[in-house]
């Protein structure tokens, strides 16, 4: 399994966990969580997230990424989470819907 299959899996794997307790929690608690290595283990995780989106936008899957919080964000995940939202063809225009609307899915789903 290569490094970036073995991340994705991992970081898979956390996300559901959250799910299923109904958390979130800041890129770098996420980071360090998952033990990504530095320097750079923030943009890691955000290019793993971005993979996941994908996948979870393909198969109409409510969108694990909102479960992150950027750290100084109220709440919200980082404004790429946004721009990648937009790149797949999501309606962000009220950002506090789409994420909780997303985050609500996620946690009756698990």
């Amino acid at each position: 399994m290569t490094e970036e299959a073995g991340l994705l899996s991992r970081l898979a794997a956390r996300l559901q966990e959250m799910a299923a307790q109904g958390n979130t929690a800041t890129y770098g608690a996420l980071a360090a969580d998952l033990n990504i290595p530095g320097p750079g283990s923030i943009a890691k995780l955000a290019q793993a997230l971005e993979t996941l989106m994908e996948a979870d936008a393909a198969l109409g899957r409510p969108i694990r990424a909102a479960l992150c919080e950027a750290r100084l964000g109220g709440g919200r995940p980082a404004p790429g989470f946004f721009e990648k939202a937009v790149a797949l063809g999501f309606d962000v225009s009220d950002p506090d819907r789409f994420v909780k609307n997303n985050r609500e899915r996620l946690f009756e789903k698990s």
